[in-house]
């Protein structure tokens, strides 16, 4: 039996998954992670470090990472990278001023070894704000399309609202069983 088969079999057993929940300051990460778990979101505050809900989702274990956005605090991140299955970037939608650092940001984490193979999940969120970009405005501002190395997906979302939260998570955990755990 070769490693890879072995890691997946031990992997089937827990059904677990690490996402990372990443993207620029106030982007809405905490908010969406509160709403996904029925919390509370009236009064969210920055994220000065991390973050970790574990959800059931499925029938997945699912073991989310919330890590700050601010800038000082983006060179921390490769300390969350190892183990991950998924990525979950939150881009501002109404934050037009800094979507080329969103991009940058994305590209230099998507080039990250460690964070090869795992599966991209775009949340374009504040879609309930006027002037919001549209998903597929957000798409090419990002530069999606060129992504080969990822599986990836992008969804218009709202973290006050709830649209399409559960969509994505839904995609990005089925997306992460297909790769990883083994079917009999």
């Amino acid at each position: 039996m070769g490693l890879l088969t072995i890691l997946k079999k031990n992997r089937q057993k827990e059904k677990e998954m690490r996402l990372l929940m990443l993207g620029l300051d106030n982007a809405g990460k905490t908010t969406i992670l509160k709403r996904i778990n029925g919390e509370n979101i009236d009064m969210i505050s920055p994220t000065l470090g991390f973050n970790i809900k574990t959800l059931e989702h499925s029938g997945y274990k699912l073991n989310i990472w919330d890590v700050g956005g601010q800038k000082s605090i983006r060179s921390y991140w490769r300390n969350y990278f190892e183990q991950t299955d998924g990525l979950i970037w939150v881009v501002d939608s109404a934050d037009r001023l800094r979507i080329q650092d969103c991009k940058n940001e994305l590209a230099a984490l998507l080039k990250e070894e460690r964070l090869s193979g795992a599966t991209l999940l775009v949340l374009a969120n504040k879609q309930d704000l006027a002037g919001a970009l549209s998903e597929l405005e957000i798409r090419r501002a990002l530069e999606l399309d060129s992504i080969q190395a990822h599986h990836w997906a992008i969804l218009s979302c709202s973290a006050v609202t709830g649209e399409n939260l559960l969509t994505g998570m839904d995609w990005i955990v089925n997306d992460i069983a297909s790769r990883i755990y083994l079917f009999d």
